[in-house]
């Protein structure tokens, strides 16, 4: 049989919310598991497979990230149309968000 090309793979589900799943293919194959093989093709396959998948992390956050930002925008229409606001907060969370933000408390 033949095995599926390898993929990188992340699952967002969130209470009373369908799944989705974001996927990555990765071009290069999978290397074989050798026991600590020094084999110079076998060390090229996992060199290959690793700068492949180093290349497919990037494009994962980013399909995640617009996910979410668009899932913070539905919760805030949402919110909006039912008269609710963003607390304190959530408010500060929303404007720092893919921002690396040290809390005073935490310094």
């Amino acid at each position: 049989t033949m095995s599926s090309p390898p993929k990188l793979e992340a699952i967002y589900t969130a209470p009373d919310q369908q799944s989705h799943t974001f996927t990555q293919p990765i071009a290069a194959p999978l290397p074989l598991p050798l026991p600590a093989s020094s084999d110079p093709a076998h060390v090229r396959s996992k060199i290959t497979y690793l700068a492949e998948l180093r290349k497919t992390v990037p494009a994962l956050q980013n399909a995640i990230n617009i996910f979410l930002t668009e899932k913070m925008e539905e919760d805030k229409k949402a919110a909006d149309a039912q008269g609710r606001h963003l607390s304190e907060k959530e408010a500060k969370e929303e404007a720092n968000y893919g921002e690396e933000v040290v809390d005073e408390e935490d310094a």
